[in-house]
């Protein structure tokens, strides 16, 4: 327990000096674009005078220097308050937090979905190596790395919701069923099943041929030839011995990944129109809304850390060789 605390303490101290750089770079490079959330907001709702533009700046904290916000934000952020959001007028964490289960429910199912199948379908293809289903495989994960996911995304929209008219075409629930329990539970499965498979297919065609060339570097190794050797039969050569080895490789691009697929969630969350992080990323940025622009990165930010310390965990546990601490 002493050593688990530890890791999470240097894990902490370790990521504060991050978040801190990424809303420096962020923040000031936000102040050097033309105009700001209120520019934004007169130009949706047509002009105003200049007392209620100064009025505006003066209720959001956009008065003074780039310097003076960027204190005042940080004094904010040592309270944990990310401040107001110009375009939504509420509290920015409070619309965060409601956006937050729809994007983590999205990328939990996309990373599982893509690492289950990626990891059977390549050892499928090391299995089989320098023979049909190896090509076939190989084919098809360059096909699904090559193609964009908003192609994808479109036309499983084309196919499923409007031809076929089997799945809906976006959201993240039928809001006028009032379904509860498990028809609720059911209704947003089904809502998600097309942006899951959309978002994952991309990571699955890079699990797949990271498990196969793993699987190939690892059953040429001198401990698997000793362990059937041995007479160990060629399934538990496989379970105990080469597969666990195998994954570490695919366990470490699965924390490397996290940052990527909520780049990806924007996109996917547009196609599909999912009240999500993403795409509310998207409109704090065509908004200029900086506080919320500020508060999903940090939020963002500390997802990732969160998923590679759990990666960092699954990895000692595959190898105890590795210490975690270190």
């Amino acid at each position: 327990m002493r050593r688990f605390t530890r890791l999470i303490l240097q894990r902490l101290a370790a990521s504060i000096p991050c978040m801190a750089i990424i809303i420096l770079v962020l923040f000031f490079m936000l102040q050097l674009a033309p105009g700001d959330a209120i520019d934004a907001l007169l130009a949706q709702v047509g002009s105003g005078d200049g007392a209620f533009e100064q009025l505006l700046r003066e209720n959001y904290g956009l008065t003074g220097s780039s310097t003076a916000q960027l204190i005042a934000y940080l004094g904010r952020l040592v309270r944990f308050d990310l401040g107001m959001s110009v375009q939504y007028g509420q509290p920015v964490l409070g619309v965060i937090l409601s956006r937050l289960p729809v994007t983590l429910l999205l990328m939990i199912s996309a990373l599982m979905l893509a690492f289950f199948f990626g990891s059977v379908v390549g050892i499928i293809a090391a299995r089989r190596v320098n023979c049909w289903p190896d090509t076939l495989v190989s084919i098809l994960g360059l096909i699904l790395y090559a193609t964009p996911s908003f192609w994808f995304g479109l036309m499983g929209i084309l196919l499923f919701a409007v031809k076929l008219s089997v799945l809906p075409a976006g959201g993240f629930m039928d809001v006028g069923a009032g379904h509860t329990g498990f028809r609720l539970v059911l209704d947003i499965f089904v809502h998600l099943l097309l942006p899951t498979v959309t978002l994952s297919l991309i990571y699955f065609a890079i699990y797949l041929r990271v498990m196969r060339a793993s699987m190939l570097e690892v059953m040429t190794l001198d401990f698997v030839r000793t362990a059937r050797a041995k007479g160990a039969t060629e399934s538990s050569v496989l379970v105990r011995h080469v597969l666990r080895n195998a994954l570490l490789p695919l366990v470490t691009i699965l924390g490397l990944q996290a940052g990527s697929m909520l780049g990806g969630a924007v996109v996917v969350e547009s196609v599909f129109s999912l009240p999500g992080l993403g795409r509310l990323a998207l409109d704090a940025v065509t908004g200029r809304d900086l506080n919320m622009l500020l508060g999903i990165v940090l939020m963002s930010s500390m997802l990732v850390i969160c998923i590679n310390f759990i990666v960092d965990m699954v990895y000692a546990r595959l190898d105890p060789r590795i210490d975690a601490i270190g």
